[in-house]
């Protein structure tokens, strides 16, 4: 029963960040673009306060997989960095703490476009 209840937690706080994004592309004239930015920009937000990690034990992959984790990543690699290696952490730090996400995406963005045909919308 605990599994189930740490399923329905994740799919809830997952379901309810997407439906926050939906609701800003039908409601506002906001870019997805936009969107991705602010998502992003909340997860920094979120982990240089420090209630990141709190929300993260409790949502787990819920907050985790989408880009809120990923801008929460960028933040904390750069906080470390910056304790570790001074002023220029800051530019290192989120690229090291990433490199492997950043990497996938590039390799998989790669593959699927040598295995499929792209073309522009009409």
């Amino acid at each position: 029963m605990d599994v189930f209840l740490t399923y329905l937690i994740v799919f809830l706080i997952g379901g309810f960040v997407c439906m926050i994004g939906e609701m800003l592309i039908i409601f506002t004239n906001i870019t997805s673009a936009r969107i991705l930015v602010v998502f992003e920009l909340t997860g920094v937000f979120l982990q240089a306060v420090g209630a990141y990690d709190y929300i993260s034990d409790f949502a787990k992959a819920g907050i985790n997989v989408p880009i809120i984790g990923f801008g929460a990543s960028l933040a904390k690699g750069a906080i470390g960095a910056v304790k570790t290696h001074g002023f220029l952490g800051i530019f290192t730090g989120g690229l090291t703490a990433t490199a492997g996400g950043i990497a996938a995406a590039i390799g998989f963005a790669f593959l699927f476009s040598l295995i499929f045909r792209s073309h522009t919308k009409k």
